[in-house]
């Protein structure tokens, strides 16, 4: 399963490092165990969506992608009143 990359993953992604919490997962509630460290937190969500970038260009997150994808044009045609493909059909959990 593809997972969404947290703030918690940037920081440790950026200093290699555990020794934080953040609170009510709010970037601005950074509480530091420990060293403290310099990074801003425009860095933090640089960070996050590089490594989120990475992450979906993973065959499992191009996967992801086309699944959700194919959902949606399976929605869009039961709306519309439109005939399904088998692989649309395919989606719909019933």
């Amino acid at each position: 399963m593809i997972t969404k990359i947290t703030y918690a993953d940037a920081i440790e992604s950026l200093i290699g490092s555990t020794n934080f919490t953040i609170r009510n997962n709010d970037i601005d509630n950074i509480i530091w165990i420990g060293e403290t460290h310099d990074i801003t937190r425009q860095q933090i969500l640089d960070e996050q969506t590089r490594l989120q970038e990475l992450q979906d260009a993973t065959p499992e997150g191009i996967d992801k992608k086309a699944k959700e994808d194919l959902k949606a044009s399976a929605k869009a045609k039961l709306i519309a009143g439109e005939a399904l493909t088998a692989e649309e059909a395919d989606t719909i959990v019933l």
